[in-house]
C-alpha cells in the first residue's frame, strides 16, 4: 500500500510538474535524467580517453607534469554542452553537474582510466563567489565522477586564495598571469605520494587547471591527472 501511494504521488507530481529534457524540452521518462535518450546520444563526446596524446593532453604538454588528461565532450558556442553548462553555472540546475559527471565516469570505466586515482579534487571557487552562486559546479561534477568511479571526493584539500577576475575576455598569457598563485594546498592536506584527479567544467587555455596543478605539485611525490567535462573548440 505504501509503495502504491508513493508511486501515485510521484505520478501526480510529474503530471503537474513534469521533468523536462534540457535538450528538447520534452517530458522525461522515469528512467531518464536531465536529457532524454535521444538528446543524450547527441552529446559530442570526444571518445579519446584511451589516447595518451589526445587534444586535452596536448594543451598541457610541456607546461606541467601530469599522468593523463582527457575531456568528456566538445564544447562549442550554442551547442548542447554549452547549454547544459550554462544551466549548471547560472540557472541553479545542480542536477546537471551530477548527471554530466556520471556520464563522464561511465565513459572512463571501459578503459580503466582512473583506476590508480586516490582522490578527486574539483577546481575550487573563491568562497565569496561560491556563496553568491550557492555551490561549486566543479564539485557537483566531481561528485558524479566519484559516484560511478567509487573514488573519494574532497573540496577541502585545495583552496582558492583570491577572487580572480573573469577569464572570459583574456588572452592565454593574461589568463596565466591572472591565475598565478591563486591556489594553495590546505594546511592539513596529506597528499604526499597520492594520485590526484583534478576536475573542472570546461577547458579553454588550461590556465586555471595549470595553476591548480602547480599548487598541488608542492606536495611530495604527488601525481596529477586532469579531467574536464568540455573542451572548447573554435
Amino acid at each position: 500500500m505504501v509503495s502504491i501511494l508513493k508511486d501515485l504521488s510521484h505520478g501526480l507530481i510529474h503530471l503537474f510538474y513534469p521533468r523536462l529534457c534540457e535538450g528538447c524540452s520534452k517530458p522525461l521518462l522515469s528512467s531518464e535524467s536531465v536529457l532524454c535518450i535521444s538528446c543524450a546520444l547527441q552529446l559530442p563526446e570526444t571518445g579519446y580517453h584511451h589516447i595518451a596524446d589526445n587534444e586535452t593532453a596536448l594543451r598541457f604538454a610541456g607546461r606541467i607534469p601530469f599522468q593523463q588528461a582527457t575531456s568528456f565532450a566538445y564544447f562549442t558556442d550554442d551547442g548542447l554542452l554549452q547549454h547544459l553548462v550554462h544551466g549548471l553555472k547560472y540557472a541553479g540546475k545542480k542536477q546537471i553537474g551530477i548527471f554530466l559527471g556520471e556520464r563522464f565516469a561511465h565513459s572512463l570505466q571501459p578503459v580503466h582510466w582512473a583506476d590508480t586515482v586516490d582522490v578527486i579534487i574539483p577546481v575550487p571557487l573563491h568562497p565569496v563567489k561560491e556563496a553568491k552562486r550557492g555551490y561549486n559546479q566543479s564539485m557537483l561534477i566531481a561528485r558524479g565522477l566519484g559516484n560511478i568511479l567509487q573514488k573519494p571526493v574532497s573540496d577541502k584539500l585545495l583552496l582558492r586564495t583570491r577572487d580572480t577576475e573573469s577569464q572570459t575576455k583574456k588572452t592565454r598569457t593574461e589568463r596565466v598571469d591572472n591565475m598565478s598563485g591563486a591556489f594553495k594546498i590546505a594546511a592539513n592536506a596529506n597528499l604526499a605520494g597520492k594520485h590526484v584527479l583534478i576536475c573542472d567544467d570546461v577547458l579553454t587555455t588550461g590556465a586555471t587547471l595549470e595553476a591548480c596543478s602547480l599548487a598541488l605539485l608542492q606536495a611530495e611525490n604527488v601525481k596529477i591527472s586532469i579531467a574536464t567535462i568540455g573542451i572548447a573548440v573554435s
